[in-house]
């Protein structure tokens, strides 16, 4: 489902560019319902170039939209869902899994297809068009998202393969990927995460069938959008798909954490889901949200080719899920190649009981950046790709400390405080100095503020 709209070597912070088309091409065959083909991970960057860049074999223009940096890109088909004991892989494994053996067709097998190697790339038209969101909404700005050029970019979402999948004609499915935002820099927000999507469809007499005297409701009527409702469906319909889909997540999480879970649900909006909701989940006596859902927008079903169905949607986050079920307190160590961290996930089944051993503590340096910023645009999203490109997963965190106008010339200042910790072992102030130094005078070059170092 669509995010929530609220969410190394010194060098060059640079801008790239890449893409092919996502098409889907039919259903998944084989008796797991499961497509796993993954883009490749060594893919070839072209050689410098300011106005295209080759990947997978094919050149890309820029243009003025373009801003996926080289560091970006060099995550791009890691595919860390699909690496065998990952954790994020174990995540995956037990909600398919669940899905599998709780909802079965007509015939025994699983209801529900599973993709998790679509490709990130995609078109602007898939990510943001085809789910309805409005041309000038917030979410589709370059400060919240990896462009490629005006008419590709990286996934921001799971969401942009809903069209597809079901104008293929799927009725129930999972999509599963890598996902990518400029974002906030801290322990639980990295540009690169991975999402599962779920989708389920009811024609009238699959969500009627079980009501007594059911026989007359219908899905579809002429009547007013309010609070709890689209103006097509009938109260009935949504009623249904609502007590459904948070049936279907209760057991899920109930399924992955254990019994005692306490769920709430909390009303929210999502731009092509009416009505939809955030779930929160009470675990070790913190309330978090691990996802959102609703009902789907009926003209985005309908313009899939399923008129005649009603459906709802949920997006859940795998490292959320990961690092509340395994304690695992740094996102960026879901990228750690550390044979002391990944060994800690291998286990005889997906269902071990498994508890992160810290690798070990190693103390953070804290340097401070100011500047005045420029009279254009600034975007805080911008300074932080900038610093996450430079430094790398050297960066823990940065936090903006203080935000001052000159009463005379109004000129606005910023103080941002960056923290460096490796993960992985201890870090010395020289490099830390070197690459302090590299964001100083990339913020300058590329960002046109005015040092105040």
């Amino acid at each position: 489902m669509a995010m929530l709209w609220k969410f190394m070597r010194v060098a060059k912070y640079s801008k790239t560019a890449l893409s092919p088309k996502v098409k889907v091409r039919g259903i998944p065959t084989h008796s797991r319902h499961s497509s796993s083909k993954s883009v490749p991970s060594d893919f070839a960057a072209g050689a410098p170039c300011s106005n295209t860049v080759e990947l997978l074999g094919k050149s890309y223009p820029q243009d003025d939209y373009s801003n996926v940096t080289e560091k970006i890109l060099s995550k791009v088909g890691k595919n860390l869902h699909n690496r065998k004991h990952h954790p994020l892989w174990l995540i995956k494994e037990q909600v398919k899994e669940h899905f599998y053996k709780h909802y079965l067709g007509r015939l025994g097998t699983p209801l529900f297809s599973v993709y998790d190697g679509l490709s990130p790339v995609v078109t602007v038209q898939q990510n943001f068009d085809s789910l309805l969101i409005p041309q000038n909404h917030a979410s589709r700005r370059k400060e919240d998202n990896y462009y490629l050029n005006r008419d590709h970019m990286l996934r921001a979402h799971t969401s942009a393969h809903q069209w597809d999948l079901i104008h293929s004609g799927l009725d129930a499915f999972l999509a599963v990927g890598d996902v990518y935002r400029r974002d906030t820099i801290d322990s639980t927000h990295y540009p690169v995460f991975h999402q599962m999507e779920g989708v389920r469809l009811f024609s009238c007499h699959e969500l009627f069938s079980s009501i007594k005297d059911g026989e007359g409701l219908q899905l579809f009527e002429q009547g007013h959008r309010t609070a709890h409702k689209q103006e097509c469906h009938t109260m009935e319909a949504v009623r249904l798909v609502e007590f459904n889909l948070k049936q279907v997540l209760t057991k899920l999480m109930t399924h992955i954490f254990g019994d005692g879970l306490q769920v709430r649900w909390v009303d929210c909006y999502f731009p092509f889901t009416h009505p939809s909701f955030e779930m929160e989940i009470n675990f070790q006596g913190e309330w978090m949200e691990v996802l959102g859902c609703g009902v789907m927008e009926q003209q985005l079903v309908n313009s899939a080719g399923a008129q005649d169905k009603i459906g709802w949607a949920f997006g859940l986050g795998l490292e959320r899920l990961a690092m509340i079920l395994y304690d695992i307190p740094d996102i960026r160590l879901f990228w750690s190649e550390d044979e002391r961290f990944l060994k800690q996930f291998i286990g005889p089944h997906i269902w071990q009981k498994i508890k992160f051993q810290p690798l070990s503590r190693y103390p953070p340096l804290i340097n401070d950046i100011s500047f005045w910023l420029p009279s254009e645009t600034y975007s805080q999203n911008d300074f932080y790709d900038l610093v996450r490109t430079i430094g790398g997963d050297l960066i823990e965190k940065v936090v903006l400390l203080d935000e001052f106008a000159h009463p005379k010339t109004r000129k606005v200042s910023h103080c941002y405080r960056i923290v460096y910790r490796h993960p992985e072992r201890t870090l010395t102030q020289d490099e830390v100095h070197r690459i302090h130094r590299a964001i100083e005078e990339s913020a300058v070059r590329e960002l046109g503020v005015e040092g105040r170092f």
